[in-house]
């Protein structure tokens, strides 16, 4: 008997972001790697984390595909980028690789609705909140940076900036749940 309750294109959608958030996990380990041969442990450290949550966010679609019935794919997942030339380009490229994951994150939702899959649209309402956070989250990265003096900022701000990155949580506050004593 076939259990499986996802359509073929949607299996192969949600395959492919699996595989989408496994290749984002690379790219922050790497950008990590860059940051800790340059001396930015705390920043390192942050994009660790992050890599971790990129991992965590495949391992929910692998999740969701096996208890829909369908069968994930692992697909080779392509090289990293080059090592960014400097801290704003690497601030730019995480906030750049957000935007584009939050792109395909969206493809599936219309997908979704289209097929009228509302389990796979409620399952994705979690991520397109998440990817709130994960774009805000860049921008964060990218004003700490201009206000540290960008990539001409003194190596006191860079020092700085490296461990408050470091202490940092990964989540940022959403306007969604802004109330007038919590703004």
């Amino acid at each position: 008997m076939n259990t499986n309750r996802l359509s073929e294109a949607m299996e192969k959608a949600l395959s492919d972001q699996m595989n989408k958030e496994i290749h984002a996990a690379h790219v922050f380990l790497s950008y990590g790697i860059w940051a800790d041969d340059k001396g930015y442990q705390g920043i390192a450290n942050f994009l660790y984390r992050h890599a971790q949550e990129e991992r965590n966010h495949s391992i929910k679609f692998m999740e969701y595909v096996l208890n829909r019935g369908g069968k994930p794919k692992v697909e080779a997942i392509p090289a990293p980028p080059a090592d960014p030339e400097s801290l704003t380009a690497c601030f730019e490229g995480v906030f750049k690789h957000e935007v584009d994951n939050t792109t395909s994150i969206y493809r599936i939702v219309d997908m979704a609705l289209q097929e009228k899959d509302w389990a796979t649209w409620n399952f994705m309402q979690w991520f397109v909140q998440e990817q709130i956070e994960e774009e805000t989250l860049a921008m964060n990265l990218m004003d700490k940076l201009k206000i540290a003096g960008g990539d001409r900022a003194t190596n006191e701000s860079l020092f700085t900036l490296d461990k408050t990155l470091e202490k940092a949580p990964n989540d940022v506050a959403l306007a969604q749940e802004a109330t007038g004593d919590n703004p």
